[in-house]
């Protein structure tokens, strides 16, 4: 090990720390940083800067804004709270599962804010623990978009492993990481599902209820009312709230979910149903590569890569998307998925410029020490991954960071990409994402806890199990069909 390689090592982990606590641009910046001082410090030839991940990152926002700006978003809440409160009793497993679905089909985790006060009003409701489904929820997001064709880090992922000579193109990629989310999502919220008190037992909610700061959850109050009726002909009305338990005037109540504020309108339903056929439309090129155009390359007959593919569609269905639905198009750099795809773009681009850099000067070295490791003991690469992912809370800036390394040190794509869709849920080690502080918040029970000890959370326990799950799945999916 050189006297170069430790100090370059210690710049690179310097950018990622400083980019952290800046956070947003600032992680790019720093990382910009990084490579000018290992170029002009020391002398390192400049990596490739990833060009392929930001073309499909831009595309990708610029139609999902297009989306959101024409009420797709909002439609999409809609439906999926439909399917929540159709199932109350399953909520704990039903909302984390279909939350997982539409961040699938929408590339983001932002579609989780208006379903948060949608589940904790229909969990409450039915006197179920709030924070059961919630956290579950929540932390799904942190791998869900390792399953998702359109999210920012698919593309990092594409880039690097639908090349040769790994060719692990993205139905490869979506034909682990989907069984494998899907598995770690059930487990979890079976575990979860007994974990912590009952509303009835938790003696904290009940003194609320008691004062009046808390309605009684409405089965409850139904339960009371049915028997402590009298026997008599005639209609009774129901008592709701604190008047059911204590004859007193009724406490504060939720607030009404987001959900009930939002509008589903038709020109949202040709958005949101033009965006997802565009996400289809790529899983089905990526299924089947004689449908791409193929151009002569060295003789031989090449369809299009997928990063091309991706951006292609998501372009076109950017455009339909402006012609069925008509947002206003000069409103769509103000939405709030746009903004927050710029920002991870920004972020991708200086971080990946760095450690392509780093690595680049130094590929040999880390071939041979970070392969022997590997090699002795594989799960160093979800280790590696997950802290990654917990110190700059992007999965993105996590793939493109770890990824390559596990790939210079000779570890099975397949192996590796089951892997790093579960080590993708360390952004929620720390209770710092707006997810997390917003389930928190909604929670009015107080059941939700963001703690004061950075891993004493109500989401670090759920999210270990999800993670340990949903690696090991994976690993063994890769490991045996790819």
């Amino acid at each position: 090990m050189s006297v170069s390689f430790v100090l370059e090592a210690l710049v690179v982990i310097a950018c990622i720390i400083m980019g952290t606590r800046a956070g947003g641009v600032g992680v790019g910046l720093w990382g910009g940083l990084g490579v000018g001082v290992l170029v002009f410090v020391f002398r390192e030839p400049p990596g490739e800067p990833p060009g392929s991940a930001m073309l499909i990152i831009l595309s990708v926002v610029t139609a999902a804004a297009m989306m959101q700006a024409a009420g797709g978003i909002d439609w999409m809440v809609l439906q999926a709270a439909r399917v929540i409160e159709r199932r109350p009793n399953q909520i704990t497993t039903i909302a984390p599962l279909t939350a997982f679905a539409f961040s699938i089909g929408s590339g983001t985790g932002n579609i989780l804010y208006p379903l948060l006060p949608v589940i904790y009003d229909v969990s409450y409701r039915n006197n179920i623990r709030p924070a059961r489904p919630l956290t579950v929820t929540v932390v799904q997001s942190g791998m869900a978009l390792a399953a998702s064709p359109v999210s920012a880090a698919m593309a990092a992922m594409l880039t690097l492993t639908d090349v040769a000579p790994f060719n692990l193109g993205l139905t490869q990629i979506l034909s682990i990481t989907l069984p494998a989310c899907v598995i770690g999502i059930v487990v979890t919220s079976l575990v979860v599902n007994r974990m912590w008190k009952d509303l009835d037992d938790d003696e904290d909610v009940q003194a609320r209820i008691a004062s009046g700061a808390l309605d009684v959850p409405a089965v409850v109050a139904a339960r009371q009312h049915a028997t402590t009726a009298p026997a008599a002909t005639g209609t009774t009305t129901v008592p709701t709230g604190t008047e059911a338990a204590t004859g007193a005037t009724p406490g504060p109540v939720s607030p009404a979910p987001a959900s009930a504020q939002l509008t589903a309108t038709k020109e949202g339903r040709y958005a949101a149903l033009a965006f997802l056929a565009g996400v289809m439309a790529i899983v089905i090129l990526g299924l089947f590569p004689d449908l791409r155009p193929s151009f002569e390359t060295d003789g031989e007959s090449v369809p299009i890569d997928m990063t091309t593919t991706i951006s292609i569609v998501m372009f076109v269905t950017a455009v339909v998307i402006m012609i069925v639905a008509r947002p206003e198009v000069k409103t769509v750099p103000d939405q709030s998925v746009f903004k927050a795809g710029m920002v991870s773009a920004i972020a991708l681009f200086g971080i990946a410029w760095l450690t392509a850099t780093f690595i680049n000067a130094h590929e040999e070295f880390i071939v041979e020490t970070v392969g022997s490791w590997v090699t002795n003991y594989v799960f160093i690469f979800a280790v590696a991954v997950f802290i990654v992912a917990a110190l700059t809370t992007s999965q993105s800036t996590a793939t493109r960071t770890i990824v390559p390394i596990g790939l210079a040190a000779g570890l099975a794509p397949g192996v590796l990409t089951g892997m790093w869709a579960g080590a993708l849920g360390g952004v929620y080690t720390l209770p710092a994402n707006g997810t997390q502080i917003a389930a928190a918040n909604f929670d009015l029970t107080g059941s939700t806890k963001l703690g004061t000890k950075l891993l004493d959370h109500s989401f670090f326990v759920p999210m270990l199990i999800m993670t340990v799950t949903t690696v090991l799945v994976g690993a063994v999916i890769g490991a045996v069909f790819y």
